[in-house]
């Protein structure tokens, strides 16, 4: 399954995501992967889940980051939530490549049956549709 936290900045996305993974930390039996492009969220989340800065791994497109995840989801089979910090600014912001990144991740949700969750700086209205009817948004 896939889920976005939508908004401009300043609209709690960041917050509302550090909740969620504090909320999968105490119900999943299996790992919890926390993605963000700078290393930000250091002291918010909790060390039971495991954080990876993508700027570390130089990571600078849609496929890239598409075959960091899998390889997330091929290098642990019990990663059971997969949530990514500033989507936008891991893959630009092209909404193509937006698009493109959502429709691999629903196959590799269905693989590894791992959820996803990614927030994504942008106002709802400015997003393609097409993006609404592979995830779930999270109010």
């Amino acid at each position: 399954m896939i889920s976005i936290i939508v908004g401009n900045k300043g609209q709690g996305k960041t917050k509302k995501l550090i909740s969620m993974v504090d909320e999968a930390v105490s119900t999943s039996l299996g790992n919890i992967v926390v993605v963000e492009k700078m290393p930000n969220l250091g002291s918010n989340i909790t060390t039971k889940a495991r954080l990876v800065n993508t700027d570390a791994y130089d990571i600078k497109s849609v496929n890239g980051f598409y075959g960091f995840l899998a390889g997330i989801c091929a290098g642990n089979y019990d990663v059971t939530h997969i949530f990514v910090d500033a989507t936008l600014k891991i893959i630009g912001r092209d909404y193509n490549d937006l698009v493109t990144l959502f429709k691999r991740i629903e196959g590799l949700s269905k693989e590894s049956d791992a959820d996803f969750i990614l927030t994504v700086s942008e106002d709802k209205d400015k997003l393609p549709a097409e993006i609404f009817d592979l995830c779930k948004l999270v109010d």
